[in-house]
């Protein structure tokens, strides 16, 4: 992951120092938590996600659905320019992966299977996630 391209730069000691053993994982070593493990998986609470590495805002509480997969899923981002796409040939798969435009941490992946009317279902790690409840 090329650091000079995100507006945060970290090592990746300060990584290290800053995420959880499971969010260094997967954010930055483009990890997987195990299906039905995550704390937003089932999580229905009007308020915004964001990147738990740098705080970019990343998807609404309005856009998330629950696709069954084990993973939270939204159907499209708060902000597009906050997520860029990249395509994976890992594991012997063609997909597209999905990163935190801000600092690069690895989010999931998105599919073009969404049950609404964007089409997409972007799969997302809820360890790369954090979470602001909509202030009453």
């Amino acid at each position: 992951m090329a650091n000079s391209e995100y507006k945060v730069k970290k090592s990746e000691s300060e990584w290290r120092e800053q995420l959880t053993p499971e969010q260094y994982h997967v954010c930055r070593e483009k990890g997987t938590e195990r299906p039905g493990t995550g704390q937003y998986d089932q999580h229905f609470v009007d308020g915004e996600y964001h990147c738990i590495a740098c705080g970019e805002s990343l998807f609404q509480s309005s856009s998330k659905f629950d696709a069954g997969c084990g993973w939270p899923s939204f159907d499209a981002p708060a902000v597009a320019d906050n997520i860029d796409e990249h395509r994976d040939v890992s594991h012997g798969m063609v997909r597209t992966e999905v990163v935190c435009h801000g600092c690069g941490a690895h989010l999931g992946h998105l599919f073009p299977d969404g049950p609404t009317d964007t089409g997409m279902r972007y799969c997302i790690n809820s360890v790369s996630l954090g979470f602001s409840p909509k202030e009453e």
